[in-house]
């Protein structure tokens, strides 16, 4: 679970997940929407990977990345059970 609050404790990955929301896109499908390069937004998903918020499926050259919902709901059912 820590990874996903350090997935999260930052706008850019938590931009990222509001436009994976929306759609799958690839990097730079994601990236055309930020000013900054594209091995940042590499890094960024890295991140998102590794702690499970998104994946990413090869179809062609091009990776097609997907936000988890299955990670985010137990995320906040986990977080409902904190609340008194």
């Amino acid at each position: 679970m820590k990874d996903i609050f350090k997935a999260l404790n930052d706008d850019t990955r938590r931009e990222i997940l509001e436009l994976l929301k929306k759609e799958d896109l690839t990097a730079g499908e994601i990236a055309e929407n930020f000013s900054i390069s594209k091995p940042s937004i590499s890094h960024h998903l890295d991140i998102l990977q590794r702690a499970d918020l998104i994946s990413g499926e090869k179809k062609g050259q091009f990776i097609h990345y997907s936000i988890n919902t299955t990670i985010l709901n137990d995320v906040f059912t986990w977080l409902l059970t904190l609340k008194k």
